[in-house]
């Protein structure tokens, strides 16, 4: 007999989902945006963000994300949608507090001693990808021209001599 204790669940299934239109369905205010948010004020909202990105472990982490060339503008999309979607305010001032914000974490990165530091997500410029892409079309065109060779090497095959072609049937007259 097994034990049925030791059973696991797969971490993450994807059929565990709501199902189209169920939003439409479920009682409104169930999401901390749906709420008024915890604050109004923008100065309030900043001198929070201050006092958290100043502590100790969450300067680090920072520190290591823009060391990791993690741009600015990265780390505060996310901090800003997700203080709006915990709801502590509104998304008009999380456009307000953008800019503060990313100078803010920019004068961290710059005083930790960050090499390369990125501020906007253009900073990872596309001249990488377009060389990369122009490497990649011109390697297949190599190879499509290596292709054609070499199909003109091989010995043409008499049609019907493969091992799943139909068989050709005679004719009787």
């Amino acid at each position: 007999m097994k034990n049925k204790t030791t059973l696991t669940q797969p971490e993450y299934n994807e059929f565990d989902a709501p199902i189209p239109g169920q939003a439409l369905t479920d009682t409104p205010g169930n999401a901390p945006w749906e709420h008024p948010p915890q604050y109004t004020d923008p100065e309030q909202v900043l001198d929070g963000l201050y006092s958290q990105i100043t502590n100790g472990e969450f300067t680090e982490q920072i520190i290591a994300m823009l060391d990791a060339g993690i741009p600015v503008e990265a780390i505060v999309r996310v901090m800003v949608f997700s203080g709006f979607t915990q709801g502590k305010y509104t998304p008009d001032i999380g456009l307000i507090i953008v800019e503060p914000l990313m100078n803010l974490i920019s004068a961290v990165g710059i005083r930790a001693g960050v090499s390369k530091l990125k501020l906007s997500l253009e900073d990872l410029s596309n001249k990488n990808f377009i060389s990369d892409m122009a490497e990649l079309k011109q390697a297949g065109q190599q190879m499509s021209s290596i292709s054609e060779e070499i199909k003109q090497e091989l010995p043409k095959s008499e049609a019907g001599s493969g091992l799943l072609t139909r068989p050709q049937s005679k004719e009787v007259m």
